[in-house]
């Protein structure tokens, strides 16, 4: 099983954090959040829960496309993952219920620059979460 929704970009992604990628349905964004690739984002916990009991293996896989470009971030699934509102992937094993996969292979900081210059610019993006 697989989900896919879409989420924006905006002017104020950086996607410089070292250890963490999230994903938020806020529409609006500071530069403090240098962790956030994505903004506007509409997702279903509901849907994401399916993705959940669907990782028979304990790894998800993140892809995130905007004009053309993709990154895949893949990680250990948090099953107890329960955020209506955010989607956090961190490098590290810290759980909370934002986080949705652990132990990820990148963080924002690692992501294609190509990719992130067109998120910054405001353009559409799908995410899709699935296992891997």
């Amino acid at each position: 099983m697989k989900y896919t929704f879409p989420a924006k970009g905006h002017k104020n992604i950086l996607a410089k954090h070292k250890s963490t990628l999230e994903i938020t349905k806020d529409s609006e964004l500071t530069e403090k959040g240098d962790c956030i690739v994505a903004v506007a984002a509409d997702f279903s916990l509901d849907e994401i829960k399916k993705v959940i009991g669907s990782c028979q293996e304990g790894k998800i896989r993140l892809t995130i496309t905007a004009a053309g470009i993709t990154e895949v971030v893949v990680a250990n699934v948090n099953k107890d993952f329960s955020s209506n509102h955010e989607i956090v992937f961190r490098t590290g094993g810290f759980v909370s219920e934002r986080t949705l996969g652990t132990r990820a292979d990148k963080a924002a900081m690692h992501l294609d620059r190509k990719l992130v210059e067109k998120i910054k610019g405001g353009t559409g993006i799908l995410v899709t979460i699935e296992p891997t």
